[in-house]
């Protein structure tokens, strides 16, 4: 057999685990034309993650990154089509009911062990995105209004950027108390437009400044640094999470190959175009968060503003994987306001250990967003078509898990030795 036997079992039923793609709005949503599938996948991967690129640009010099970025989107848009395949063949061959997941597909593949494996995955990675969030939140809201002020005599003796940060908590324990995202899907489209806006506004203004002056350049930087801009890479593209939920809902399912691979070369030179602009602005003199090198001025403090709007509420619904799985295996897929209180403060205080934007960006991204958007897709893969794939298949997704593995350790270590040296 080309999966576990123990997922075999039970007529080949999933269990009736809340999941990833459980919908925003309570009806059955309809199958989406090709156009729709495009933006619902532009709209899982273009993130907050953006906003780092530049800083990685001019740490590992602007080609070094730019080849990196698009090898990383080829990559991943290969590994998105891993998971795709694997899928298509465990329900045509195998007769499973109905694999709308990530955990879904670790389940069919290696039983309870590979559904617990993708849910530690999403867990962290979905944390993580939300510290991101913190994180940025914070240090753009000290850089608009206490842009040259370092001390900690604030109140109850608080840095500004630390009482910016807890002065989101108990909106945040509000919001993440609500149990259904029936009333916040208004504001993920808001965000995603928000979002999309303020980076055309930010391209413009690097051009803008660009102009004013041009800096000193640096195009390929040091090995060591390889892996860090590797990281925030994969970071940007991460939405493995989401690709077998959008291709359930996909109206035309042969063409969604297609429409995935259209919209990952629109967002890798999206992302190519607002790294090298962002650099080539302000240089080495680029800050960890791109915005926070704008002066002051209206529109500045526009976009600043909105894209902390933006995050502040897409919190909540980027933690709602976490409660599904949270909630499944401590309190029996009920609602638990406790335990969504305890991972919205452990979240926080992580948040408030970590002292640079970019820096998380690579650290998760090595050390998470590597398994599941590399090691895991081919290792899936692999134990499905194992007995059907040629030398050159079987050794295809080999280096992938290796490859993944690799950038994953080297990846993590390199941000780490960031982290520690930004604190020092």
């Amino acid at each position: 057999m080309a999966f576990d036997k123990e997922a075999s079992s039970s007529s080949n039923m999933l269990p009736p685990f809340p999941r990833e793609d459980t919908p925003l709005l309570a009806k059955p949503r309809q199958l989406s034309s090709q156009s729709k599938t495009f933006a619902n996948i532009f709209i899982a991967i273009v993130g907050a993650g953006v906003l780092g690129l530049p800083y990685t640009f001019k740490k590992t010099g602007w080609v070094m990154d730019s080849i990196m970025l698009f090898s990383v989107a080829i990559l991943s848009y290969y590994c998105m089509m891993l998971m795709v395949l694997t899928r298509r063949k465990i329900e045509s061959s195998h007769g499973f009911s109905k694999i709308a997941s990530f955990g879904d597909l670790g389940f069919a593949v290696c039983g309870p062990l590979g559904r617990f494996s993708v849910d530690v995955m999403v867990v962290l990675a979905q944390a993580g995105f939300c510290i991101s969030y913190l994180i940025f939140i914070s240090t753009t809201l000290v850089n608009v209004f206490n842009h040259n002020s370092t001390s900690c005599d604030g109140f109850l003796g608080l840095c500004p950027k630390t009482l910016y940060l807890w002065s989101c908590f108990p909106f945040q324990l509000g919001l993440n108390s609500i149990p259904t995202l029936t009333h916040l899907a208004p504001l993920s489209i808001f965000a995603d437009v928000v979002d999309i806006g303020a980076m055309g506004v930010v391209m413009v203004e690097d051009v803008l400044m660009f102009l004013e002056h041009i800096p000193v350049l640096k195009a390929f930087g040091g090995f060591s640094i390889f892996f860090y801009g590797v990281g925030v890479a994969v970071y940007a593209f991460e939405g493995a999470a989401m690709i077998l939920p959008l291709e359930s809902e996909a109206e035309d399912k042969e063409k969604f190959g297609k429409v995935l691979g259209w919209c990952m070369a629109l967002i890798s030179s999206l992302y190519g175009g607002f790294g090298v602009l962002g650099y080539f602005a302000f240089g080495e003199d680029t800050n960890d968060i791109i915005t926070t090198n704008f002066g002051p001025g209206l529109v500045s403090l526009m976009v600043q503003l909105s894209l902390c709007v933006n995050l502040f509420f897409s919190f909540p619904l980027m933690m709602n994987p976490v409660y599904e799985v949270v909630e499944r295996r401590f309190s029996g897929s009920r609602y638990c306001l406790w335990l969504r209180w305890v991972v919205v403060l452990a979240v926080s205080l992580v948040a408030l250990l970590v002292p640079n934007f970019a820096d998380f960006l690579s650290l998760v991204g090595s050390s998470v967003c590597c398994v599941l958007g590399f090691v895991m897709p081919a290792l899936f893969h692999f134990m499905v078509f194992k007995e059907e794939l040629g030398w050159g298949g079987l050794v295809l997704d080999g280096v992938m898990v290796v490859f993944g593995v690799i950038i994953g350790v080297s990846g993590t270590w390199s941000s780490l030795i960031e982290i520690f040296e930004s604190k020092a």
